[in-house]
C-alpha cells in the first residue's frame, strides 16, 4: 500500500471539506450583512486555507500535511469586521433620573424597564445651604471651607485672596459661586465692579467678576435690590450666563426681583432663597432659622438658605448638620435643579 498517496488524498479531503465549510459560512453572512461586502473577501479568505498564503505571511516553509505556521501574521487584521448596525446611546427619561442613588440604579435590567414613574422613590425633602461674603474674611472663609462638601461657597470677586480660596473650596468639594456686587436701592456702594441699572460696561464688569472666581458653576447677587427689580438688567445677566452655562441662584434681597422669571426665559437655571440665617448674629437666632429651613423643606420638598461667615452661624451650622432633622442636605445646583423642575417630593 502506498501510504503516502493514501495521505495526500485524505488532506486533499480535509482541504475539500474546509472549503465547504468556509463557503457556507460566507453565503450565510451575506444573507444577513450583504453579498457585496462579504463576497469581497472570498478569494483572499479561500487563500487562506492554501499554502500559499501560509508562505507570504510566514518564512518558514510549508511541509505537506503540517499545520500552518502561526508566526509572522500581522496583529492588525486585513480586513475589519463589519457593523451589522448602528449602536447609540440612549439618555433615561427624566423620571428616572430623579432618584440617583436609589434601588433603580441596582435593579436588574429586566426589572428596571418595568418601573414606572409612580413607583420610583421619591426624594426625601432637600435642604440646601449657601454661605457667601466667602473672600475677605480669611479665618471665616477657612472655617466655612470645612463645612460639609454639600454646603456652597459664594466668593466676592473683588477680595484680593479671592482667587485662591475659591480654588481650595473647589478642590475640598463645594460648589463654588460669584457673589456679584450689584445695585442697590440705598444707593450704598455695594463694592468695586458692581453691576448698576443702565451702565453701558456691564458687561465687562460681569466678565471681570466672573474672571475673579475661578471654577465658579453659577452667581448670586450681593445685595442688588435695584438692580435685581430690572428686568432688562437682569437680561443681560442671563445671556452671559446662558452663554457660559453658569446658574442664577437669587439671594432675593427684594420681593420683586425679577432674576428667577428673566433668567429661565433664557434657559438658565434659576431659584431664590428661601430663608437667610443670620440677620440675628446669635446661636440661638441662626438654630431658629436652621429649623424654619427644615420646617419649609418639609411644606414644599426642598428649600435653600445663605447665611455668612460669622462665627456663630458656622459653628451652628456644623452641629445642626451632624443632627438628623429628617431632611437631606443636597448641594445648591441640585436643589435649584429640584425648584426648576418643580419636583414632587417624599415628606417624612
Amino acid at each position: 500500500m502506498d501510504w503516502g498517496s493514501l495521505i495526500r488524498r485524505l488532506m486533499e479531503g480535509v482541504r475539500r471539506r474546509a472549503w465547504e465549510g468556509a463557503a457556507f459560512l460566507l453565503f450565510g453572512a451575506a444573507m444577513v450583512a450583504g453579498y457585496g461586502s462579504v463576497l469581497s473577501g472570498a478569494v483572499s479568505f479561500a487563500g487562506a486555507l492554501t499554502p500559499g498564503m501560509a508562505a507570504e505571511a510566514s518564512d518558514e516553509p510549508v511541509v505537506a500535511g503540517a499545520s500552518l505556521p502561526l508566526t509572522g501574521f500581522s496583529a492588525v487584521p486585513r480586513y475589519s469586521p463589519q457593523i451589522l448596525f448602528p449602536v447609540t446611546g440612549h439618555f433615561f427619561p427624566a423620571w428616572m433620573t430623579v432618584g440617583r442613588g436609589s434601588r433603580l440604579a441596582s435593579m436588574p435590567v429586566a426589572a428596571a424597564m418595568t418601573v414606572t414613574a409612580s413607583t420610583l422613590p421619591i426624594p426625601r425633602p432637600g435642604i440646601a445651604i449657601c454661605i457667601d461674603d466667602l473672600g475677605e474674611d480669611l479665618a471665616g472663609t477657612d472655617k466655612a471651607i470645612a463645612l460639609p462638601r454639600e454646603v456652597a461657597m459664594s466668593f466676592l470677586p473683588y477680595a484680593e485672596a479671592t482667587p485662591f480660596l475659591a480654588q481650595e473650596a473647589e478642590s475640598k468639594g463645594h460648589a463654588v459661586l460669584a457673589h456679584v456686587p450689584m445695585e442697590a436701592l440705598s444707593r450704598t456702594n455695594p463694592g468695586a465692579m458692581a453691576l448698576q441699572v443702565g451702565a453701558p460696561d456691564n458687561s465687562e464688569r460681569l466678565a471681570w467678576n466672573i474672571f475673579r472666581v475661578p471654577g465658579l458653576v453659577g452667581i448670586n447677587n450681593h445685595e442688588g435690590s435695584r438692580f435685581t427689580e430690572d428686568a432688562a438688567s437682569v437680561a443681560l445677566v442671563a445671556r452671559v450666563l446662558a452663554e457660559k452655562k453658569l446658574f442664577f441662584f437669587d439671594s432675593r434681597t427684594v420681593p420683586d426681583s425679577k432674576v428667577v422669571s428673566v433668567a429661565r426665559q433664557y434657559g438658565v437655571m434659576s431659584a431664590s432663597r428661601d430663608i437667610f440665617l443670620d440677620n440675628v448674629v446669635s446661636e440661638e437666632a441662626v438654630r431658629r432659622q436652621l429649623d424654619a429651613l427644615a420646617a419649609e423643606a418639609k411644606r414644599n420638598g426642598v428649600a435653600i438658605a445663605i447665611g455668612h461667615p460669622h462665627d456663630a452661624t458656622l459653628k451652628v451650622v456644623a452641629a445642626w448638620l451632624a443632627e438628623n432633622h429628617g431632611v437631606e442636605l443636597v448641594p445648591l445646583p441640585e436643589a435649584i435643579r429640584r425648584k426648576s423642575q418643580g419636583l414632587t417630593l417624599e415628606v417624612r
